[in-house]
Order: structure tokens, then C-alpha cells, then sequence
């Protein structure tokens, strides 16, 4: 086992056998904050789509909801990509932590969405469709 830490062109470039996990600029904020503007989140998907066809795992983790579930962040995804997904709730929001110096956050919970192109045994035992994690 290895683990690599890549640009994903590098990381999808022969992948085979493998489990690729994808923690890339989120589409609504990251952005700005990591200079990330020449990230193009339709090119890695097509990464993540022509992987999936060679039977590579994918784990892609990726904006969820803000203000406590209120806003769902909407992502453009191709039908059928990802078999599973989990959703992660991660408190209260860095960046309104920042912007708001420390006052009261929680109202500003934040979810991500961890998107799978294979279901994992641990949810091969429940039903089929959206998992969600605590």
C-alpha cells in the first residue's frame, strides 16, 4: 500500500487497481480563499468518470450544505458516476468563524458531501441510495 499526495492529473494518470481519494477546492468558497481560480471541477470529474470506467475506486469529498442544512450547495454531476454518499456533518463554519471573530456560529453548521463511485461493504448491509454519517 502507498499513499501519494498528487495534482490529480498526476494521480488518474495509469491509475488501476486503486482507490483515489479527491479533496479538491470546493466549488462555492475555496476558490477565493486557496487561490485555486484556474481549478476546473468539470475536468476533474471527467478524471473521476474515465477512472470509474477502468474500475478504479473514487473518493471524492466536496461542498455539502451551509447555514445549518438551510443552503444545499448544488454541484453539476454526471447520472450514474457515484454509486454512494455520505454526508458529513463538520460544525460550525471556518470561514464565518473568521469573518465573524469569534462570535456566535451556530447558526452557520456545515455538511460535506463524501461522493463514492463504488459502495463500500459497510453499506452494502443497508439500503441502497444516500447514507448519511453523523
Amino acid at each position: 500500500m502507498a499513499f501519494v499526495c498528487a495534482g490529480y492529473e498526476y494521480a488518474f494518470e495509469g491509475a488501476g487497481g486503486t482507490l483515489i481519494y479527491c479533496d479538491p477546492p470546493y466549488v462555492d468558497s475555496q476558490k477565493i480563499l486557496y487561490g485555486a481560480q484556474e481549478f476546473r471541477f468539470e475536468e476533474l470529474v471527467d478524471r473521476i468518470q474515465d477512472a470509474a470506467n477502468r474500475g478504479v475506486r473514487v473518493a471524492l469529498s466536496i461542498d455539502g450544505s451551509k447555514k445549518s442544512g438551510a443552503r444545499r450547495i448544488p454541484l453539476t454531476l454526471p447520472d450514474g458516476l457515484f454509486e454512494s454518499e455520505v454526508e458529513v456533518t463538520l460544525g460550525g463554519s471556518m470561514l464565518k468563524r473568521f469573518q465573524l471573530h469569534g462570535r456566535d456560529t451556530s447558526g452557520e453548521q456545515v455538511r460535506d458531501r463524501l461522493l463514492l463511485t463504488y459502495t463500500p461493504d459497510a453499506l452494502n448491509t443497508q439500503s441502497q441510495g444516500t447514507q448519511k454519517a453523523g
